[in-house]
């Protein structure tokens, strides 16, 4: 309190009352101005992104480890610029003291992002028998991947796979789709039904999440009835 030159009358309520006087102390003047400035951080992403790019290019440069460079790679990812993504993604991948996992979930969406499917399926194969990539949205790539080289068998079994209830909408939109696609279209008539139904009990957040989806849902729905 003293060195954050914080008003006089702390001193008498941390004094006075010691253990509430504390924690109302640590409550309002360190926890909120944390989270403020974790907003005022995320706040300067959105409006200059390439800021938060170059302090970790700098930290990567101060101190090239593996966390560094995945935190950088993830940057890249998450302002659609792939190439460089992938790059660092790659670079982790080196480092075989490491448990991969997780960057090649990434790499793989990095991939996607430039519809490169012969290496969304290369390495999705590399991790597709870790029990984290089973009923995963990784998966769900895989499953795209497949269709678009024209491996229906492979797509099908792949996409069935992350048909979950009161989840991955958006994804078993897209398998309902190929469902019909493939002329199987009961099959995509009971996945169609199945959100339909999920949405009627959704939250309000989710309803407003997933109001483009559903909206497609319904639409699909009576061109099929």
């Amino acid at each position: 309190m003293y060195k954050n030159r914080i008003p006089y009358y702390w001193i008498f309520l941390i004094l006075f009352l010691p253990v509430v006087g504390c924690i109302i102390y640590l409550i309002t003047q360190v926890y909120n101005k944390r989270d403020a400035e974790k907003i005022t951080s995320e706040i300067t992403t959105i409006i200059n992104p390439t800021k938060k790019i170059k302090d970790l290019e700098n930290k990567l440069e101060f101190s090239e480890t593996y966390q560094n460079r995945i935190d950088l790679a993830d940057a890249f990812l998450e302002t659609k610029d792939y190439s460089n993504a992938i790059k660092h993604y790659k670079e982790t991948l080196k480092d075989k003291s490491q448990n991969n996992f997780y960057a090649t979930t990434q790499l793989i969406k990095a991939y996607v992002g430039i519809q490169d499917f012969e290496n969304v399926i290369f390495y999705a194969e590399k991790i597709k028998d870790h029990s984290e990539f089973k009923k995963s949205r990784s998966q769900y790539y895989y499953g795209m991947a497949l269709k678009q080289l024209n491996k229906i068998e492979e797509a099908e079994y792949n996409l069935k796979a992350i048909d979950i209830r009161y989840s991955f909408y958006e994804e078993r939109l897209a398998l309902a789709k190929f469902l019909l696609e493939i002329k199987k279209e009961t099959e995509a008539k009971d996945v169609l039904n199945e959100i339909f139904n999920e949405s009627r009990h959704m939250t309000k957040t989710n309803k407003r999440l997933y109001r483009s989806t559903i909206s497609e849902v319904q639409k699909l729905l009576k061109e099929l009835n």
